[in-house]
């Protein structure tokens, strides 16, 4: 068994993927839609905007990862390839540009550039695996429930209908599983889900930037920022210290099917919860930063160390499925975030800082409780958990 600092070993014969700059391009342009989002819920503060920021980006996230499924198959090197990949963008930020407005009368124009997603993702996808043709129903279905909101404009029947278009395609695996009929590259979906969410993280930086913007420039706001940076750093640290290589030893380790189910539990479903909750948590810190020495209202208060609960509770599911335990520390350190929230509503700063000190906590705990040289958690091996 390799050491967790050992690099994976590919199974034999198969070729290592990476992600490529087209790739990149492609993921800075879901950014900009991510950034839209997180721009939503700042304006929305409360349940309704939470609700639609779930809604659109559960949507989204479907159709990413099946961008992400679908370079992990077939690399975008030809131009025939990068050019239908260029659609998608496209399709993308037409999504992107509509979603401010999606449940306020541009809906219709969210759900045309989520079809143009559809279309070109299964167009590419099926030179490569035209398997992917038993999901492309669920897809489209998803784009068509998309425009008919738009076209309703308003009232509970437009929450019904996206509330449909997200759960159809989540649902497609339990109709038709993907096991067997994908093959899934470990090196590649690991990075890829991983620059993902490192990306996801630098809109909690953007956030502490955006709050401090029109703050008096003083000694309460410089320590303000960097407490702010603080926690983006504890969150991208219990992240990236070690669990992506371990996630690539477990995902390579396994075979092709439990490496499918391993994929799309961990990092399509488990990511969920984990995205989001750093989305949340920005538009939180955003307010926080810019009051931080005062009280905050109930909704920022919550936002901020519901958004660490909610990604720490999606890590402590990916660790779980993709078996890179210990995870139960996470689920106290959940917990105890979400406890902190009253700490706001006294101090915005105390609130950030006790939320970085229950994530640099739980990650000294686990520290002490695995032992350097023990193999990956859960191949073989005591995760402590």
């Amino acid at each position: 068994m390799a050491s967790p600092s050992a690099p994976p070993v590919e199974p034999a014969g198969e070729e290592v993927y990476r992600v490529t700059t087209l790739e990149l391009f492609f993921d800075l342009v879901f950014v900009f839609a991510v950034t839209q989002l997180s721009h939503v819920l700042v304006k929305e503060l409360n349940v309704l905007g939470l609700v639609q920021v779930v809604l659109m980006f559960g949507v989204l996230w479907w159709m990413y990862g099946g961008y992400a499924w679908l370079t992990n198959t077939l690399t975008p090197t030809t131009t025939g390839r990068r050019l239908l990949l260029l659609v998608g963008m496209a399709g993308f930020f037409m999504v992107a540009l509509a979603t401010p407005t999606a449940f306020k009368g541009g809906g219709v124009l969210w759900g045309l550039g989520y079809l143009v997603l559809v279309l070109a993702h299964v167009t590419l996808y099926a030179q490569g695996n035209p398997h992917i043709l038993r999901v492309l129903p669920a897809n489209l279905l998803a784009a068509v429930l998309i425009i008919v909101a738009g076209i309703l404009d308003h009232g509970p029947g437009v929450y019904v209908l996206w509330t449909l278009a997200l759960v159809v395609p989540i649902a497609q695996p339990y109709i038709v599983s993907p096991g067997g009929l994908f093959t899934i590259q470990p090196a590649h979906i690991v990075e890829r889900h991983g620059l993902l969410v490192m990306i996801t993280i630098g809109e909690s930086v953007i956030a502490v930037g955006a709050g401090a913007e029109h703050a008096h420039l003083d000694a309460g706001l410089v320590v303000a920022v960097l407490l702010g940076l603080a926690l983006a750093a504890a969150v991208w640290w219990s992240y990236f210290a070690r669990d992506d290589e371990r996630a690539e030893e477990s995902l390579t380790a396994a075979d092709d099917v439990r490496r499918t189910q391993m994929t799309m539990f961990g990092y399509f479903y488990a990511h969920i919860p984990l995205v989001i909750g750093i989305i949340v948590a920005a538009a939180g810190m955003g307010q926080a930063v810019g009051h931080a020495w005062d009280g905050l209202h109930t909704g920022p208060a919550l936002a901020l160390a519901g958004g660490v609960a909610l990604y720490l509770a999606g890590d402590v599911a990916f660790r779980r499925i993709v078996r890179i335990g210990p995870s139960r520390i996470r689920l106290g350190a959940a917990a105890a975030a979400l406890a902190v929230t009253p700490l706001g509503l006294w101090l915005a700063a105390a609130e950030i800082a006790a939320l970085v000190l229950v994530i640099a906590a739980a990650l000294a705990l686990e520290h002490a409780a695995t032992r350097p040289d023990a193999a990956v958690p859960g191949l073989g091996q005591s995760s402590g958990d």
